[in-house]
């Protein structure tokens, strides 16, 4: 039984993930300050601790019986890296590589540190871990610092990995409509009309948040040899979509009119990744599309148990509320 510390357990991302590992037999300490509530994760119990915490006061004492940590913590998107970009480079980038030096430091022999496909920017042709970044938001800028500080720990006793996430869909306990496929299908269920972001010609990959999560867990299980120090791209081949044709995946999976309406200034991100490194060190393929996302959260909408007033879902909005109320990011 390995106990995995994963900061941001409260999250989008870390509230699947923390399941997932509780399913594998692994014990969970999770870490967060809940900024958007603690209901996200099972109550506390003999495989499942939590932590109410900024990551920026953890100490190296809390770290004892840790056998690996999953640091999602972070101010979570594009739109909100910009709210405060002082606090984003503080959080993104110092947090973690303070925590990755700590846990090195504490005797911690595994650290993953998620990142973003979104560094990648605005080029053309597809992407690979050795191809040039091209980072265009804060917090594109701070995941790709986080990166260059944390690799180098690597060495015989401290495996650090770094993934770079594509954009991800699908339900969690910690919703989020501010994604692309999870937008689209909240856009029409209360309007009845896609919301598509200009042009729509621009290009992304996607992952279900289960297949993130479950990427990870091949990672906290790979052998160190075939993992340290490494990037990966972690996604589908077959799920680099344009937006426009996207939505069009979306109507389909809903089973509704393809009707739609366009928002926002002309989007200056597009590009494609590989995600064959992946796919033959890791073993690592998406069992999910996003047309089974899409699916997924319209029945969710439909039966009740996803909100689709819920103003957690939507992280700058909700960001913008907890600093009105004078809480610090």
């Amino acid at each position: 039984m390995t106990e995995v510390l994963v900061t941001g357990a409260g999250g989008y991302i870390g509230s699947v993930l923390c399941r997932l590992l509780l399913e594998a037999g692994d014990s969970v300490l999770a870490v967060d300050r809940f900024h958007f509530g603690r209901l996200a994760l099972p109550e506390d119990g003999d495989r499942l601790r939590t932590l109410t915490m900024d990551i920026r006061a953890l100490e190296r004492t809390q770290l004892a019986g840790v056998r690996a940590i999953i640091d999602l913590a972070a101010i979570s998107n594009d739109p909100a890296g910009e709210l405060d970009p002082s606090k984003t480079w503080e959080i993104n980038h110092q947090a973690r590589v303070r925590l990755a030096r700590l846990a090195k430091a504490a005797g911690v022999p595994r650290y993953i540190l998620p990142s973003s496909c979104s560094i990648y920017g605005f080029q053309e042709g597809i992407m690979t871990e050795e191809s040039p970044v091209n980072p265009l938001t804060t917090y594109a800028q701070a995941n790709l610092r986080a990166e260059q500080d944390i690799l180098p720990l690597s060495d015989d006793t401290f495996c650090a990995v770094v993934i770079r996430q594509a954009t991800v869909y699908g339900p969690s306990p910690r919703m989020r409509f501010d994604l692309a496929v999870n937008g689209m299908v909240k856009g029409f269920f209360k309007n009845r009309m896609i919301p598509i972001l200009r042009d729509g010609n621009q290009w992304r990959p996607f992952v279900h948040v289960r297949d993130t999560s479950r990427a990870m867990i091949k990672i906290l299980r790979a052998p160190e040899a075939a993992v340290s120090g490494q990037i990966f791209n972690i996604g589908g081949d077959d799920q680099n979509v344009q937006i426009l044709p996207l939505a069009r995946v979306v109507a389909d999976a809903m089973e509704v009119p393809f009707e739609y309406e366009w928002y926002g200034s002309a989007d200056n991100r597009s590009y494609r990744v590989s995600f064959g490194k992946a796919r033959e060190v890791l073993g690592f393929v998406p069992e999910l599309s996003p047309g089974n996302g899409a699916a997924q959260v319209f029945t969710a909408l439909r039966e009740g148990t996803l909100d689709a007033e819920d103003p957690r879902t939507i992280t700058v909005q909700w960001y913008k509320h907890l600093m009105s109320q004078g809480v610090s990011l």
